[in-house]
């Protein structure tokens, strides 16, 4: 259970000082933490605390148009720049360090469908959107307005729509 105070902790280094005031992005991810902190807890105060995240968590899902259920996995260092139309898919797994900018959709491309698994130190830029059950590798550059449907290896860059892969540089 303290692995998700200890994760908000790594999340807020990366953010400027006092981000209570200046990032709006820093109570969806406490939020999110929460969540999944009281998924842990169990029990009657489990069921209280769950109670509590799902207001929370509709109050700043308004307020910030974005939305981060507690079911998806984030790592440890995650960065949200400004706010606003942001969807993530509830079965989506986002690793640790990664940086995610407004407008972005990380979601199926049916319903039912396969989601995107985001690995670590991943930078997706502004309303990029990633469907289906694609692999982003640990180091990847997602480009504004990219439209990711295939496989991004480690390192590498997709820009574009549809998005084409840009091999990493040694």
């Amino acid at each position: 259970m303290a692995d998700e105070w200890n994760a908000l902790r790594e999340d807020l280094k990366r953010y400027p000082k006092r981000p209570w005031i200046r990032d709006q992005s820093a109570y969806v991810l406490a939020v999110h933490r929460y969540g999944r902190w009281a998924d842990a807890l169990g029990g009657f105060r489990g069921r209280v605390a769950v109670k509590g995240y799902w207001l929370a968590y509709r109050i700043v899902e308004t307020v910030t148009g974005i939305s981060l259920p507690k079911s998806v996995p984030v790592g440890p260092g995650c960065r949200i720049y400004h706010f606003g139309g942001i969807v993530i898919h509830d079965q989506a797994r986002i690793g640790a360090n990664c940086t995610l900018r407004h407008g972005i959709t990380i979601g199926d491309r049916r319903p039912g469908g396969p989601v995107p698994v985001i690995e670590d130190d991943v930078d997706i830029g502004a309303y990029a959107q990633i469907l289906g059950g694609v692999r982003v590798g640990s180091g990847a550059k997602i480009g504004a307005m990219s439209v990711v449907l295939v496989d991004v290896p480690p390192g590498a860059t997709a820009v574009g729509n549809p998005a084409r892969i840009i091999p990493a540089r040694d």
